[in-house]
């Protein structure tokens, strides 16, 4: 009976603190305009992060279809939803004969960018002062460490292919590797203003939160995605990619957002 009872205790207590959460991340998105930060982080992705891994996955053609990959996986994607998405980018051939030193290095910087946005909006979900303009280091290793675990997931579909262990592998690879991501990109870019401990359940909320958009993607945007290429072409599929992309911006900031609801509202209880 006493055990019941203890149980019973800890489940009103998660309740609470769950409840607490969501009242926390619904007013305090309101607050940071999560919307629209989701929105200018799906156009600095296109525009910046997208060139860059095309011509990574140009340059290592072993490791996979790079960013196509990535997204198709992303989607939920196959058939010919995949191959819409796979047509969107160019050939090897043509990024690798087009690509010169400059526009790699104009890309890179204009990448940077897109972490000095999600910098700004991790400092204003722990109501933190601007980080200091110097620190731009951070924002670089951010966006290496950002394209390695996209390059990583996108090539962990290669071992095993076709195997029965492979799907397990590439859940595993992908869960784990965005799970150490998520957590130690808002310790880096934050400068370790928030103790590491507060920071873990943002990382969870987030990799919890990628994994309902893709179910909602198979679901929603990959019939949406099929329909639009036939209808639009190139301009449909690239309609659904955008979407998808705000999708996974309301995804990494909600994450922290709900990562720091937990922790104020254990703190409450």
């Amino acid at each position: 009976m006493h055990r019941r009872s203890r149980l019973a205790e800890i489940a009103r207590s998660w309740w609470q603190v769950l409840r607490a959460a969501v009242v926390g991340v619904w007013e305090h998105g309101r607050t940071i305009e999560l919307l629209q930060r989701s929105m200018a982080f799906a156009a600095l992705f296109f525009v910046t992060l997208v060139p860059l891994l095309i011509v990574i996955a140009a340059a290592f053609p072993a490791r996979g279809s790079g960013i196509s990959e990535w997204i198709t996986d992303g989607l939920g994607l196959s058939g010919p939803g995949a191959d819409a998405v796979h047509r969107l980018f160019a050939s090897r051939g043509q990024v690798l004969s087009t690509t010169t030193g400059f526009g790699l290095a104009a890309l890179a910087v204009f990448g940077v960018s897109l972490m000095a946005s999600v910098q700004g909006v991790y400092e204003r979900v722990w109501e933190l002062d601007r980080g200091p303009w110097h620190a731009v280091w951070r924002q670089t290793l951010g966006l290496a460490g950002l394209i390695g675990y996209i390059v990583l997931a996108a090539s962990s579909g290669m071992p095993w292919h076709h195997s029965s262990v492979q799907p397990s592998f590439r859940i595993a690879v992908s869960t784990v590797g965005g799970l150490l991501l998520f957590w130690w990109l808002q310790h880096l870019l934050l400068a370790g203003r928030v103790p590491t401990r507060q920071l873990l359940p943002g990382a969870v909320a987030t990799m919890v939160a990628l994994a309902g958009l893709r179910l909602f993607s198979r679901l929603v945007f990959a019939p949406l995605l099929v329909s639009n290429a036939v209808s639009y072409g190139t301009v449909g599929t690239v309609l659904i990619v955008q979407s998808w992309l705000i999708g996974v911006g309301y995804t990494v900031y909600g994450g922290a957002l709900a990562g720091r609801a937990v922790v104020q509202a254990r703190r409450a209880s």
